[in-house]
């Protein structure tokens, strides 16, 4: 199964939240345990629970991070190269939906009980979330080629 349609699976059948369900579809590829990928992106979903900047992107920006191992001798010379894909990455993703922020993307401040149960009403995060989802892998992609 290719990754954008696996990765919109996990999100939609709720399997892992958004950062999860793109860094997973990477994570074993670039040498990572896909256990360990999961507990590391679990806190950035939903926004960092903080009205903060998606998942599907952060997700996207720490698989961006593994495909472009830092070296001790030079950490800068990867650092670099990583900013400027996510900058492509920031470009393309914000054509495409108009934000990177969970409240742009969604309309509900995740950060608060009332906007996380407006959220579930609206059934954002089965019918908005996996899109969002599949289109960071689909960038993570196109950027990795």
């Amino acid at each position: 199964m290719d990754k954008v349609k696996k990765a919109k699976e996990y999100m939609a059948e709720r399997k892992s939240n958004c950062a999860q369900s793109v860094f997973r579809v990477f994570s074993e590829e670039m040498g990572l345990d896909e256990n360990l990928g999961l507990s590391v992106a679990q806190g950035f979903g939903g926004g960092m629970h903080i009205n903060g900047t998606c998942g599907a992107v952060t997700g996207a920006y720490m698989a961006l991070g593994m495909a472009h191992k830092a070296s001790k001798e030079n950490p800068r010379q990867a650092m670099e190269k990583v900013n400027a894909l996510q900058a492509e990455f920031n470009r393309k993703f914000h054509e495409l939906h108009g934000s990177l922020s969970c409240t742009g993307l969604l309309g509900c401040d995740l950060s608060t009980k009332e906007g996380m149960v407006a959220a579930r009403d609206k059934g954002v995060f089965v019918s908005q979330c996996p899109v969002f989802v599949s289109d960071a892998v689909k960038i993570v992609e196109e950027l990795l080629k």
